[in-house]
């Protein structure tokens, strides 16, 4: 019991490596690094003002994204596109409280420009201490894998991909005979399970990547036995093909590791920056667009008899019915038990709600809805009740999608997938789509989406 205990607390506790932990926290450390860098070279004091700008850098872009590992112009137009979001929610910031004027012009818009370039440069020299370290010969990690099956396959292209980094994949171990397997040019057969063991001790093995299916249990068994006296560094990767994994995480509850295989990405802190960023942006886009929205609804008084907002019974956070708002596009408003979607050229749609939908315009009052917390401004697209109860039966893990709030745009929408579903292809890509946003989920992945959704509106034509 108590070997079993003290086995369990180091899994536990075992720290996250250095270089994710300092990749994590490189930009928003950068970012209040060069505001104080900038201030002293200008001969400014960091006062009550400019430190409470550095708070909110840290909270807006905590956690960092690890983009140790990235090279090219890639990871730099990533690092600039978070960091001109991060400005516009500053700028609207100081507009809005009015505390632009107590800083340097000059000092601001250098310190916008350097920033982004030393995020990216100490991307650049991290990635390169990464692969010089990994390079030299005591930090080679010769690997097997453990299966030949789809985890196996999987495993092997990003052993390869890590190559750089220290790994070097000698091939795959499996019962079955290379003319029952299919293995990709960088897997080589190299034996069953049984000759692993004495593989290992010749070849110097560092690391085994286990990746039988669940169902394999009493195999695995006997294998972790069989290994138990090697020196070789053991990783399970289970095969859970077929299983929508959602932030996938290991917890302690009460002394219990659980593995977490669908999980919502916005708790703890992760939830308290959305939550934040959803109200302090509506709020400011809501005063922003007043005499816009004031325009549209005379228009849609104007263009046909009804009401000016069209409430929609969709499907919310954790399956709850909600009312999404939108200025009435058509003649008619369906919200029963079916609903047809919107197709081009429909009769039902007014010559102004055409307008408005093509621009995206009749959205804009679900910036209400992200006030009220029933939305959030980036995350998948509410479906009609009716929609939800179709595709539930026939999209694979549709409704994972919910664990999230819905939101205004969404990782599928800027992807091409807007608008009308009218195939069960296209609803499934779209699914695939939202659940992608969910498993990789960072504030800088909402940057994008809102960068590229804003491009979409002026730009896009193929909406209806």
């Amino acid at each position: 019991m108590f070997e079993e205990r003290s086995v369990r607390k180091q899994f536990l506790s075992a720290p996250p490596s250095v270089g994710s932990t300092i990749a994590s926290l490189l930009e928003p450390v950068v970012a209040a690094g060069m505001l104080a860098l900038f201030h002293e070279l200008w001969g400014y004091r960091m006062d009550g003002v400019a430190m409470a700008l550095a708070i909110l850098l840290l909270v807006l872009m905590f956690p960092g994204v690890n983009r140790f590992g990235r090279t090219g112009v890639g990871v730099g137009i990533d690092i600039i596109l978070s960091w001109v979001w991060v400005l516009s929610v500053l700028a609207l910031l100081g507009y809005a409280t009015n505390t632009l004027a107590t800083f340097d012009t000059d000092m601001l818009i250098a310190w916008g420009i350097a920033t982004p370039l030393v995020q990216w440069a100490l991307v650049a020299i991290g990635t390169a201490i990464q692969r010089h370290l990994a390079s030299l010969p005591d930090a080679r990690r010769p690997a097997v894998i453990i299966g030949a099956g789809r985890m196996g396959m999987r495993v092997a292209q990003m052993l390869k991909l890590r190559q750089s980094f220290g790994h070097d994949l000698l091939g795959v171990f499996d019962d079955r005979s290379a003319d029952r397997v299919n293995l990709p040019e960088e897997a080589v057969l190299l034996g069953s399970l049984k000759q692993l063991p004495e593989y290992i001790e010749a070849h110097g093995v560092k690391d085994v990547f286990i990746t039988l299916p669940l169902t394999s249990q009493p195999r695995i068994q006997s294998l972790l036995e069989s290994l138990q006296n090697t020196t070789a560094s053991i990783h399970f990767v289970p095969d859970i093909f077929g299983v929508s994994v959602i932030q996938g995480r290991l917890e302690d509850m009460g002394g219990v590791p659980v593995v977490g295989l669908m999980v919502a990405p916005f708790t703890g802190i992760n939830g308290f920056i959305k939550r934040v960023s959803d109200i302090v942006l509506s709020t400011l886009i809501l005063i922003m667009i007043s005499p816009i929205l004031l325009v549209l609804a005379i228009g849609v008084k104007m263009s046909s008899p009804g009401p000016i907002i069209f409430r929609q019974r969709r499907t919310g956070l954790d399956g709850e019915i909600i009312e999404v708002y939108k200025f009435r596009s058509m003649r008619t408003t369906d919200d029963g038990a079916v609903v047809k979607q919107a197709t081009r050229d429909d009769p039902r749609i007014t010559p102004f709600g055409a307008l408005i939908r093509k621009t995206s315009l009749d959205e804009l009052p679900q910036f209400v809805n992200v006030l009220q917390g029933r939305m959030s401004i980036v995350g998948p697209r509410p479906h009609a009740v009716a929609h939800n109860e179709q595709y539930r039966k026939l999209v694979k893990a549709y409704m994972a999608r919910h664990k999230v709030k819905p939101g205004i745009t969404g990782w599928a929408q800027v992807n091409g997938l807007r608008g009308e579903t009218d195939t069960l292809d296209k609803m499934a890509a779209r699914i695939e789509y939202d659940l992608e946003y969910l498993r990789n989920w960072t504030l800088g992945l909402d940057l994008l989406i809102i960068a590229r959704t804003v491009k979409l509106v002026f730009l896009d034509r193929s909406a209806y």
